[in-house]
C-alpha cells in the first residue's frame, strides 16, 4: 500500500466529496419539493395534475439515471437547450429522486385516518390549515424512514454523474487508476470517501426514526 500516494491525493478526494455533498444537497432539496407536490395532488385527486404526476412517477422510476443524464447532457443541446454539467446532474438527481420521495410521502399521507381530517374540518380549520397542522406533520413522521433511505440512495447515485464530465469521487478514482495504476490505493480512498459521507447520514436517520417511534409515530 503506497501511503505517500494516498497522502498526496487525499485533498483531491476531499474536494470531490464536497462536490458530491453539494450535488446531493440540491438533488434532495428539489426531490423533496417535487415529491411532496406529486404526493399531495394525488392524495387530493386534483384533476389533470394527478394524471401528470402518475405519468411522471412511472417514467422516472422506470428509467435509469444514466439514461436521464445522457438525455439532459447530450439530447437537450440538439433541441436547442444546453445545460452545464452541474445543472444536468442536479436535474437528473431531482427528476429521479422526486418520484421516490413522492411514493414515500404518499405512504405517509395514506396512513392518516380520515377521522382526523374530519375532526379538523369540524373545528373550522381551512384546507391549508388542515394540511399544515394536521396532515403534513403526521405524514412526515410516518414517511421519515423512507425519506431517509431515499436520501442515502440519491447520494450513492451521484457515482454516475461522471458521464456529464463532473469530477466526483468515482471519476477521480478512475482517473488516478488510469494515470498511476494504483488500483488498490485509489479504490481504498473511494470506499473511505463514501463511508465518510454515508455513515453519519445513516446514523442520523436511525436516530430520527427511533425518536419518532418513541414519540408514538410510525407504529
Amino acid at each position: 500500500m503506497d501511503t505517500a500516494f494516498i497522502a498526496k491525493f487525499t485533498p483531491l478526494y476531499i474536494e470531490a466529496m464536497g462536490l458530491v455533498l453539494k450535488l446531493c444537497f440540491f438533488g434532495v432539496l428539489f426531490s423533496l419539493v417535487i415529491g411532496l407536490f406529486c404526493a399531495l395532488v394525488r392524495y387530493y385527486a386534483i384533476p389533470l395534475l394527478k394524471q401528470i404526476g402518475a405519468v411522471y412517477i412511472e417514467l422516472s422510476r422506470n428509467t435509469p439515471l444514466v439514461i436521464q443524464l445522457f438525455f439532459l447532457y447530450f439530447g437537450l443541446p440538439r433541441m436547442g437547450l444546453t445545460l452545464d454539467s452541474f445543472t444536468c446532474a442536479v436535474t437528473g438527481l431531482s427528476f429521479l429522486g422526486g418520484s421516490y420521495m413522492a411514493e414515500a410521502f404518499r405512504g405517509g399521507l395514506e396512513a392518516i385516518g380520515r377521522g382526523q381530517i374530519e375532526s379538523g374540518l369540524s373545528i373550522g380549520l381551512s384546507q391549508s390549515q388542515l394540511v399544515r397542522y394536521v396532515v403534513l406533520p403526521q405524514a412526515l413522521a410516518v414517511a421519515a424512514p423512507a425519506l431517509g433511505a431515499n436520501v442515502i440512495f440519491l447520494l450513492k447515485e451521484t457515482s454516475v454523474v461522471s458521464i456529464v464530465a463532473l469530477a466526483d469521487l468515482m471519476s477521480l478514482a478512475k482517473d488516478l487508476i488510469g494515470l498511476y495504476y494504483k488500483t488498490n490505493e485509489a479504490l481504498l480512498m473511494l470506499v473511505v470517501g463514501y463511508l465518510v459521507l454515508l455513515l453519519p447520514l445513516s446514523g442520523l436517520f436511525r436516530f430520527v426514526e427511533k425518536r419518532l417511534r418513541y414519540a408514538g409515530f410510525g407504529n
